[in-house]
């Protein structure tokens, strides 16, 4: 799966690392597969013949001849990824692929012989980076946009061909993975993960819980975020900005922003929003249990737009889960919930309206409002609740092996396989009565009903503002700052 990788300005450095041992010593064998022009010479394994700062020099060439103004960033770098599962591809596929990306890209379209210059460097067996500089040999500039959807539509047909894994296509529902500068910058500060995935869990959870713009914002920032609003010219909020104390760059000058549609394609403000539902009361748990499982049902017989909506609200739903699960379960309803984020996100669908969305949204109303299991005799209630939640997901997984939504399906197996494990986890219940099995005891406390809902667990070590009555509003967003750092979706 090809992945738009960082730009910059210099090829000398880039090809550097690229033939270089790498920041941990992962790049094996670093040597050319496929180059612009046939038997360009490999500096690692020529290198009486040509040099990297030769190889550099060339594929600058272009560039410096161009009369009128240069690219600001002329250097165009992706790498093309197989999924681990694979074969081992040859020298010489890679080659093919290599061909046809930039051929997809318009970097060199086929029999083009003023086509930009390019190289493609494998230092591993799973994956080619191909670098290409941004000018014409004939003067021109190359017509490159839309080039990722175009590469993606062409590794479809090597998937098709070679028999190799699908991976999701191009419709905007993969995870967003941190780039591997973020992970770097991560690994230097000594943190367990890189700000962005911080950021996205935190965002994500605010947002299944929000019952408003407000109520979101204020999560956002009891949650120890930093938030910044952007208005626009009538003043109305269409949009928001988020960052992590302490996470700043530019020589510690600036705050690293992400936008929400940066983050996640549906954490975006207006994503966020249509997942408002009116207000429902909460109910107990057992009345939860049964609305997961009237939802389970009704997903199992949606049609194509009704059940976008419905594996929206369960992937909200198993959020909130997650987030107030016992200990004893929760890294595995954690590691549900961030396994079901793809599956809640229906390729090419904008409305999120189902029948099975408000059982959904109520049974998640339900566990906001009674976040912690009491001490000792918990696991009965835990225990239908998982086996209700793998229900839903079950249909889910039904509904979009029916709509051809392969990614997503495979996404929805992997959790409800997760949550069956954390089922184990609690033990064998005791045998209870019919009546009981109907409406199990529950030592799940509700908080009083003047009290909103708990806060977001903080993710950084700024404590949760103090909250001034039950229904707290958004205090003044920090001080502007640029704008929010994009980051590329995970892709392969």
């Amino acid at each position: 799966m090809p992945k738009k990788a960082e730009s910059g300005e210099t090829t000398a450095d880039l090809l550097a690392y690229l033939f270089g041992p790498g920041n941990h010593e992962e790049h094996i064998d670093p040597h050319l597969v496929a180059a612009w022009t046939p038997g360009l010479p490999c500096p690692a394994r020529n290198p009486d013949r040509i040099t990297l700062s030769d190889l550099a020099l060339l594929l600058d060439a272009p560039v410096e001849a161009l009369r009128g103004p240069k690219p600001a960033e002329h250097v165009w770098h992706v790498s093309v990824r197989n999924d681990p599962t694979d074969r081992t591809l040859s020298d010489a596929e890679w080659a093919t692929v290599a061909a046809e990306m930039v051929h997809a890209a318009g970097i060199a379209p086929h029999g083009d012989t003023h086509a930009c210059r390019w190289v493609a460097v494998r230092h591993a067996d799973d994956h080619i980076h191909i670098v290409a500089t941004l000018a014409r040999q004939d003067g021109r500039h190359p017509r490159i946009r839309g080039d990722i959807p175009r590469m993606h539509t062409a590794a479809r047909a090597f998937e098709t061909a070679w028999n190799l894994r699908p991976m999701s296509p191009l419709d905007r529902t993969a995870r967003r993975a941190p780039v591997t500068g973020e992970r770097e910058k991560a690994a230097r500060r000594g943190l367990p993960e890189a700000s962005r995935e911080s950021l996205q869990r935190t965002v994500r959870e605010a947002a299944a819980r929000a019952t408003s713009t407000t109520d979101f914002l204020t999560r956002l920032r009891d949650a120890g975020l930093r938030v910044r609003e952007h208005h626009d010219e009538n003043g109305a909020l269409d949009g928001y900005a988020v960052a992590l104390p302490g996470d700043r760059a530019d020589r510690n000058t600036r705050p690293v922003w992400f936008s929400g549609r940066t983050l996640a394609y549906d954490l975006s403000l207006p994503r966020i929003r249509e997942r408002f539902h009116p207000t429902i009361a909460p109910a107990d748990l057992t009345r939860a249990r049964t609305r997961i499982r009237e939802a389970a049902h009704l997903l199992a017989r949606a049609g194509r737009a009704e059940g976008a909506g419905d594996v929206a609200a369960l992937g909200d739903l198993l959020v909130v889960a997650a987030a107030t699960s016992p200990t004893v379960v929760r890294d595995q309803v954690r590691a549900a919930a961030a396994a079901f984020e793809q599956a809640s996100r229906a390729p090419g669908t904008r409305t999120l309206h189902g029948t099975a969305r408000a059982h959904f949204k109520a049974a998640a109303r339900a566990l906001d409002h009674a976040p912690r299991a009491a001490r000792g005799g918990g696991a009965p209630a835990v225990l239908t609740l998982l086996i209700a939640l793998v229900e839903a997901i079950e249909a889910a997984t039904a509904w979009h092996r029916a709509q051809q939504h392969h990614a997503q399906a495979r996404a929805a197996a992997q959790a409800a396989a997760l949550l069956r494990e954390a089922a184990t986890l609690t033990g064998t219940p005791p045998r209870a009565s019919r009546a009981s099995r109907t409406a199990p005891r529950t030592t799940w406390v509700t908080p009083a009903a003047e009290r909103g809902p708990a806060p977001a667990t903080p993710v950084t070590r700024v404590p949760p503002r103090p909250h001034t009555g039950p229904h707290p509003t958004p205090g003044p967003g920090p001080t502007p700052g640029p704008g929010p750092t994009p980051g590329p979706g995970r892709s392969r």
